[in-house]
């Protein structure tokens, strides 16, 4: 990413604001556009939602329309977060045409992402979808042509773009600190959807093979994915080989609840571990160079050791501040032209189509038990 400060001719590159953003925490929203962005809201059924309905102490966005067709799950929210019913619209056409939103965030199944795109793409809406893009190339490409020929913004959010430490190891690996990257190894899970409580709503279509895509695979899966194609500036697997088990079947019988998928680069290796049956959430990543290591333990928690080094370094980082210190002020960052995303970087459409071939190679490798090599 580059971040362009308005009223100045300096020009910061990514790592080097990043840097300056965990050295010196910065509040970067009054240099944003002081009219909030006019959201929309596409479902409620994907849990991720809390995100933006409890963010409403926060000036850069303004939710002026909210599309769902369950009125039960509606009215469940509406009392927990006081939003009025006359926010609430049946159909997405309905609320882009009577509330002219800038940009519109995807809050329903994965399957449903292309929908939105379809809808709000001709109108020159942007959209932010949750993770992943899309439940297969098929729709990921049609979604790419559309924000390709109606010029919008699509973006996709995972909540490891927002650690601290994935940006600072970021920067360790471009700077060689760590030398030739060899293995990237990314671990993603929890107990299990149904074990650590999803509403009801999100738990239906997420164990939905045709909503999600698949299980634990593309859930958890996406997020090395994403990563690892990051790290590598958007440089493709030459293969990818899979496996997905079910391990509980009475809980999930239609979908994998853990897998693993290697991924074979000319001279790297990554492998990302996607479960729904370990004892403790996770979200982690190890980075192995040539001359060093580097370990995001959590969002701010870090370890690292260098050539030069007779022990092993242990940091804690500040969070992350504004404009990267959520999806959505991101969102409007970029909206505003505060912020240009590069093809490789975490939310951008070209990491994301990479990261769909991804999953989908994995699944096929599942189905056949072969290495699927990617063109």
């Amino acid at each position: 990413m580059k971040k362009q400060i308005k009223n100045s001719s300096k020009i910061l590159s990514f790592p080097s604001l990043i840097l300056m953003l965990l050295l010196t925490p910065l509040n970067l929203s009054s240099q944003l556009n002081n009219e909030p962005i006019r959201l929309g809201v596409a479902g409620l059924s994907h849990d991720h939602v809390h995100w933006i309905l409890g963010r409403q102490d926060q000036t850069d966005l303004k939710i002026v329309g909210i599309v769902e067709p369950n009125k039960e799950l509606v009215a469940r929210h509406a009392k927990h977060y006081g939003f009025s019913m006359d926010l609430v619209f049946d159909t997405l056409e309905e609320m882009i045409a009577e509330t002219q939103p800038q940009a519109v965030a995807a809050f329903g199944s994965i399957y449903e992402h292309l929908a939105v795109v379809e809808a709000c793409a001709p109108k020159g809406v942007h959209v932010m979808v949750e993770k992943p893009l899309a439940v297969s190339m098929d729709h990921a490409f049609k979604m790419k042509s559309l924000a390709e020929k109606y010029n919008i913004h699509l973006l996709t959010n995972y909540e490891t773009s927002w650690y601290a430490t994935n940006h600072k190891a970021n920067e360790i690996v471009q700077a060689g600190k760590i030398g030739d990257l060899r293995k990237i190894v990314v671990h993603d899970g929890h107990k299990g959807p149904k074990e650590i409580g999803v509403s009801k709503e999100f738990l239906e279509w997420l164990t939905d093979p045709k909503l999600n895509g698949a299980g634990a695979l593309t859930d958890f899966g996406c997020y090395g994915a994403n990563l690892i194609t990051w790290l590598t500036k958007g440089q493709k697997p030459e293969a990818v080989m899979a496996l997905a088990q079910t391990f509980k079947p009475d809980t999930y019988p239609n979908v994998d609840d853990e897998a693993t998928i290697i991924l074979q680069f000319p001279k790297m290796q990554g492998i990302i571990q996607a479960s729904w049956n370990w004892p403790f959430s996770r979200k982690d990543m190890e980075v192995y160079g040539s001359t060093g290591y580097v370990i995001s333990e959590n969002a701010t928690e870090m370890t690292s050791k260098f050539k030069a080094d007779k022990n092993k370094q242990k940091d804690t980082l500040n969070p992350l501040t504004n404009p990267y210190r959520d999806p959505f002020a991101l969102l409007a960052a970029v909206i505003n032209n505060e912020i240009t995303l590069q093809d490789y970087d975490l939310p951008a459409l070209a990491n994301n189509m990479i990261v769909v071939e991804i999953l989908e190679a994995a699944k096929e490798s599942v189905r056949t038990g072969k290495w699927i090599s990617l063109k």
